[in-house]
């Protein structure tokens, strides 16, 4: 049986391998032009808020990794990015730690090298109450992201078969620890149908994680010796899950839009769609496994990318981002239609 420390490794290995689809389903999405927008570049603001945070960039380093000696070095870099930018960052998932307790420093790296950035902790929707705590002390977490990820735990040899209980853990964690809860997916996006379950649970923040990004059903099929090739195209993308989180974004409900996100017009659209914040993994990853000054210029170019068309759509902060119209087309508009979602309210917006 392969160890957690193991596996770990090599799920970054055939993430890296696997890379991003890029059918995140944002390239549906368009913005209407603005042709006098009588504002100055200079005056762009990119804070937003998420839950009671006032985040000084929309982008999260979403989590990748932790759990083994080799990943160490990657949670280093990516903090030493967090700190330099500002950027919440969110650790892997802390349950090889909680097992094994030689790698807590695999997580433990990361508030050392950004002790006052805002980091979130990270386990599986299998995790108690106790283990939530722990996880939370073990990086002092400003949050807790509890992961989901069935398709991924079928498909993995070593992988979970009994989800039984899941929402009622999440529900007792949220009452029950001092830290905001996140409900996370992991590449397979999230529908009406499950975000409400979630919200009648109590869970104010929810990260869609739609497809487009790294495809963990392809990452275990290359870990398999009997792959399921025909489930590589589960899911729904970030623009549908966007789609399918919007009544709940109106109700105070904090959306993160993560999935092949590719750059800062990506992350000016999923703003756009009601995203309070944008999380990259995948981008981060190949970046910084090569240096963390690459990952810094990348972090710099999204962010003009991001100014650029806030400027060209003539809106200088977030919030007033989320009042431009936007259209659907495509796959992502044919879908919507059958799922009886309101096109036009996007649309139509400003008129």
């Amino acid at each position: 049986m392969m160890s957690r420390s193991q596996r770990k490794v090599e799920h970054i290995r055939h993430a890296l391998q696997a890379g991003q689809s890029g059918r995140n389903g944002l390239d549906d999405v368009s913005f209407i032009p603005n042709s006098l927008p009588n504002i100055s570049y200079g005056n762009t603001r990119i804070e937003t808020e998420l839950l009671h945070f006032r985040l000084h960039s929309p982008i999260v380093i979403n989590a990748m990794t932790g759990g083994a000696a080799a990943t160490k070095e990657i949670n280093q870099r990516l903090a030493i990015v967090a700190r330099e930018k500002r950027l919440v960052m969110a650790v892997g998932s802390q349950m090889a730690a909680l097992r094994d307790p030689s790698v807590r420093d695999s997580y433990s790296i990361v508030r050392r090298e950004n002790p006052d950035g805002i980091i979130f902790a990270n386990l599986g929707a299998e995790a108690t109450t106790e283990q939530a705590r722990e996880a939370v002390e073990m990086i002092e977490a400003d949050a807790l992201q509890i992961h989901v990820n069935v398709m991924q735990e079928l498909m993995m040899p070593e992988g979970d078969r009994d989800f039984t209980g899941y929402l009622e853990r999440i529900g007792e964690i949220v009452e029950k620890i001092d830290v905001p809860v996140i409900v996370k997916e992991v590449g397979f996006g999230m529908s009406r149908e499950s975000i409400r379950r979630l919200i009648d649970a109590g869970v104010k923040a929810i990260d869609l994680g739609g497809s487009g990004g790294t495809n963990f059903a392809r990452v275990e099929n290359l870990r398999s010796s009997e792959p399921l090739s025909m489930f590589e195209d589960w899911g729904l993308t970030t623009a549908q899950s966007l789609l399918e989180a919007g009544e709940y974004q109106m109700k105070g409900v904090s959306m993160i839009a993560t999935g092949g996100i590719r750059h800062g017009l990506d992350v000016c659209k999923a703003l756009a769609m009601g995203a309070a914040a944008v999380g990259m993994a995948g981008s981060f990853l190949r970046l910084v496994t090569d240096s963390v000054d690459s990952c810094l210029t990348a972090v710099d170019a999204w962010h003009h990318q991001l100014r650029v068309a806030m400027t060209a759509l003539g809106v200088s902060t977030v919030d007033e981002l989320r009042q431009v119209p936007v259209t659907v087309g495509g796959e992502t508009a044919q879908w919507a239609m059958q799922r009886g979602i309101d096109l036009k309210r996007y649309a139509m917006r400003g008129l």
